[in-house]
């Protein structure tokens, strides 16, 4: 998406998320959380990180919204539309200021040789099967560890790349219609912004 913007907060957006947690807790209110995990997206994710002997943290986000009253954390809007879109649709979703992004991107699986430098400014090699993606230059993320810290949003970012990963049993119609909800989020943030790319690819 190119023309967003990244304020530290925006009222509508923060009535949203006031809106979403109510829905949430009003959706899941009979549910603990292994009905949670037999959710479509949500036990398809469950299934790829038990390779990996870890648990899928969007679940546990969501368990803390409805089983812990909490809210969705205040970082900063445009992080936040990404945050309410995986609550919502359960979908694992990276963020990245797209002017620090080297293309060609790709969608890759590690072989467990492959590094990068996480958010936390932490080395991170990779887990051998794990999805990942790197533009010319470097990873900017992958499913188990996340995002990396030099394309990670920021305050001054105007273009930017959200990718989402979809492991075996998540359509891509459900990917899209994911990508769209983070399109609307941030639109109401920045109702100028405009969506250059859509699309769904396959690992290689």
């Amino acid at each position: 998406m190119n023309d967003v913007t990244n304020p530290k907060t925006h009222p509508e957006l923060d009535a949203l998320k006031s809106e979403l947690e109510t829905q949430l807790r009003t959706q899941y209110a009979c549910f603990d959380r292994a009905a949670l995990r037999e959710l479509p997206a949500l036990g398809a994710y469950h299934a790829y990180y038990k390779k990996f002997k870890k648990t899928y943290h969007i679940q546990l986000q969501l368990e803390s919204i409805i089983f812990k009253g909490k809210s969705i954390p205040n970082v900063a809007s445009l992080v936040e539309t990404m945050f309410m879109a995986e609550l919502k649709n359960h979908l694992l979703t990276s963020g990245h200021d797209m002017e620090a992004v080297q293309q060609p991107i790709g969608i890759f699986i590690s072989d467990g040789s492959e590094s990068f430098t996480r958010t936390s400014g932490q080395e991170q090699t990779l887990k051998a099967g794990d999805m990942y993606i790197a533009d010319a230059e470097r990873i900017l993320s992958s499913v188990i560890y996340g995002p990396d810290q030099h394309t990670r949003i920021n305050a001054q970012t105007k273009q930017v790349l959200f990718t989402v990963y979809a492991p075996i049993g998540i359509e891509e119609h459900t990917v899209k219609e994911h990508l769209r909800d983070i399109e609307t989020y941030a639109k109401v943030v920045a109702p100028q912004a405009k969506v250059v790319e859509m699309e769904v690819y396959s690992a290689s």
